[in-house]
C-alpha cells in the first residue's frame, strides 16, 4: 500500500510538471519545489514529452527549462502535427528583442548583477536611434509599451511591480532570451542592425 502512495504521488508530480511546462517557462526562481521536481524526474519528462514529439530544452545555470518541437529527422517526424505552435513576430517587435539580447550580452560582459534591469525610458532610447530624427515620443513610447506586452506575453521580459503610482515601470529582461538569440546570431548583430535600419527607412517614407 505504501509503494503504491509513493508511486501515486510520484505520478501527480510528474503530471503537475508536463502541464506546467505546456504552458509554459519553468524558472528556478518562480518554483524551487517545482524545479527540485524536474530535476528529479528529468528523465521521464524527455521519455513523455518525446511521444509528442517535444523536446525538453533545460538550463541549469540560468535557472529555466521548456518545451520546444523536436527537429524533424526524417518524413514521418516532420509529419508530426507541432503541438508547440510557432509564432510570427512582427519587425518592430523583432528588433527590440534583439537590441534587449545585445544589452544582456553587455550586461553579462561587464560582470555586473545577474539581473537585467530596465526602464521604459531605457528601452525606448535602445529603439530611438533606428528611428527618424524627429520622431514623435507620444506616439513612440506608446508603441513601445505595446511591443513590451507583447514580449512580456512570451516571458522574454518580466513588467516588475511599481512600488508607488509615479514610479518609472521598470522591466526584467529574462535570461530565456539567450536560448532565442545565441551568441553565433549575436556576432552578426552588426549586420542584421544595417538590414533593420533600412528597414525602418523604408517604413518611415511609407
Amino acid at each position: 500500500m505504501q509503494e503504491q502512495i509513493v508511486m501515486d504521488g510520484g505520478n501527480n508530480q510528474l503530471s503537475k510538471l508536463l502541464i506546467v511546462l505546456l504552458k509554459g517557462v519553468l524558472y528556478q526562481e518562480q518554483d524551487a519545489l517545482l524545479w527540485a521536481d524536474l530535476q528529479r524526474m528529468v528523465a521521464a519528462v524527455r521519455d513523455y514529452i518525446a511521444v509528442l514529439g517535444l523536446e525538453l530544452v533545460l538550463d541549469e545555470a540560468e535557472g529555466y527549462a521548456f518545451l520546444r518541437s523536436r527537429v524533424a529527422e526524417d518524413d514521418d517526424d516532420a509529419k508530426l502535427a507541432r503541438l508547440i505552435a510557432r509564432r510570427p513576430l512582427s519587425f518592430p517587435v523583432s528588433l527590440l528583442l534583439a537590441l534587449l539580447r545585445k544589452k544582456l550580452a553587455e550586461s553579462d560582459a561587464g560582470g555586473g548583477e545577474t539581473r537585467l534591469i530596465l526602464s521604459r525610458d531605457q528601452i525606448v532610447e535602445l529603439i530611438r536611434v533606428f528611428l527618424p530624427v524627429g520622431s514623435h515620443d507620444t506616439k513612440l513610447i506608446d508603441q513601445v509599451e505595446t511591443h513590451l506586452k507583447r514580449i512580456a506575453e512570451l516571458d522574454f521580459v518580466r513588467i516588475l511591480p511599481r512600488a508607488q503610482p509615479d514610479q518609472a515601470q521598470m522591466y526584467e529582461v529574462r535570461r530565456i532570451l539567450k536560448a532565442f538569440i545565441d551568441a553565433q546570431w549575436l556576432a552578426e548583430f552588426d549586420a542584421r542592425l544595417a538590414v533593420y535600419r533600412q528597414q525602418l527607412e523604408g517604413h518611415a517614407d511609407e
